[in-house]
């Protein structure tokens, strides 16, 4: 599953939820970052810290896939390999460098 299908894929409730708490800290901390007024050092130093997490929990918990979903909605309650097969992937290459070689 390349990335593109991980995003579009559903995602658990607990991660839509870690999700929203990432983009609130990350919003909280680019306002704090950006005040018209003076802060001391550390607050700032924190608030970019706090930034920093607010994106990786985000981008994690987006591409976090719900398989039980993913399996429902491609009409597949087999196994991982039978998703891959309704994804439209080959078997055969699945364990293949990525490289472009065969």
């Amino acid at each position: 599953m390349n990335i593109i299908e991980r995003i579009k894929a559903p995602t658990p409730k607990f991660f839509k939820r870690l999700r929203s708490i990432g983009l609130a800290l990350l919003a909280i901390s680019g306002s704090v970052i950006a005040a018209p007024v003076v802060l001391p050092s550390i607050v700032v130093s924190i608030a970019g810290y706090a930034a920093l997490a607010g994106g990786v929990i985000s981008a994690i918990s987006q591409v976090t896939v719900d398989d039980a979903s993913l399996r429902q909605a491609q009409g597949n309650n087999d196994s991982e390999l039978d998703i891959k097969d309704a994804l439209g992937q080959d078997q055969d290459k699945l364990n293949l460098p990525r490289d472009g070689t065969e």
